[in-house]
């Protein structure tokens, strides 16, 4: 049970069902509420948009898979991504790494709700200035790569001791 849990796992859970809910409560409300279906692309400023986009691949629409089995397969590589991503909160005693990891399995498993639920994730944001568009994306897109930005933080420049004498190594 050490490896599934560990003095870090309680927060970075934590972080992952709060990243949960808030992606699927916008979802729902994007879907039912505002229905932004039925709106199409809504202008909010010159660079930004909202917009409903039926993504079948992972975030920013890389590896787009229009099969059942793509598809089931997708969901599949999200729940055990979760399930390595929280052996490794487990081991972790960087806050940062914890929360870098929490949101990224909370971003993980929004998406790979809406392949179960829907067939695909839906996405809504959209930026685009001078000609050039960047991906539409949701929330657990934003908590992925924000999670992902925080580990290679983590990695490059925390939890580093110095060497003060290297030659003795």
């Amino acid at each position: 049970m050490r490896n599934f849990w560990g003095p870090l796992s309680p927060l970075g859970l934590g972080i992952a069902a709060v990243v949960l809910l808030v992606d699927h409560a916008h979802k729902a409300w994007m879907l039912y509420v505002y229905d932004i279906g039925a709106k199409g692309v809504v202008r909010l400023t010159p660079f930004f948009d909202l917009v409903l986009v039926w993504n079948q691949g992972v975030s920013y629409g890389l590896l787009t898979q229009r099969s059942e089995l793509g598809r089931w397969a997708l969901i599949l590589f999200a729940f055990v991504a979760a399930i390595g991503l929280a052996i490794w909160l487990a081991r972790t005693t960087s806050l940062l790494a914890a929360a870098g990891i929490g949101v990224i399995i909370g971003g993980a498993i929004g998406n790979a709700i809406d392949r179960v639920l829907y067939g695909a994730v839906a996405d809504f944001f959209s930026f685009h200035a001078f000609g050039y568009e960047w991906y539409v994306f949701n929330i657990a897109d934003t908590a992925i790569v924000a999670g992902v930005v925080g580990l290679l933080y983590e990695s490059l420049f925390g939890g580093h001791k110095k060497v003060s004498n290297p030659s003795k190594m």
